[in-house]
């Protein structure tokens, strides 16, 4: 379990980042909770902790859990807190035949199961260019069609 004063360092941490990334002054983040400049700048120095009111209040401005708001450990993980719902999982290398192995962790935290289809989604653009994966679940809601529908005729050539 965590001491009080790691979880004081997270809070503060994850504060001052967001605060800076939504390029907020301490002002402004205390006008849109409720509370004063000081309480706002006492919570960024790890003086003091904001209640679970405050927490869940800083967690919606923010938009990242609560959970994370008090438990992300920047220096642990090695980058800054992100927003609600979003992961980055680590990195995977990719084998001769083309072939990767998700991370465990983004296997358990998403529910992939052997023999779940994923969709490969591509942009080619040199200042973009990325992969994307995503449930063929999740692409049959994102478009009303099934992944099928968009290769007709054409071959999977691995």
């Amino acid at each position: 379990m965590k001491s009080m004063n790691n979880l004081k360092n997270n809070i503060a941490a994850n504060l001052r980042y967001l605060r800076t990334r939504r390029r907020l002054s301490q002002e402004e983040v205390a006008e849109q909770v409720g509370v004063t400049r000081q309480a706002v700048a006492k919570w960024e120095n790890g003086d003091s902790l904001p209640d679970i009111f405050n927490c869940g209040a800083l967690a919606d401005l923010f938009d990242v859990s609560l959970n994370d708001l008090v438990r992300y450990d920047p220096e642990q993980e090695g980058i800054p807190i992100g927003p609600k719902n979003k992961h980055i999982f680590g990195t995977v290398t990719i084998g001769e035949r083309g072939q990767i192995v998700l991370p465990k962790k983004a296997r358990d935290t998403l529910k992939l199961q052997p023999g779940d289809t994923l969709v490969v989604l591509g942009d080619s653009d040199p200042t973009t260019a990325g992969i994307a994966l995503v449930s063929s679940n999740t692409f049959l809601q994102m478009t009303g069609k099934t992944i099928d529908a968009f290769f007709k005729g054409k071959e999977d050539k691995t």
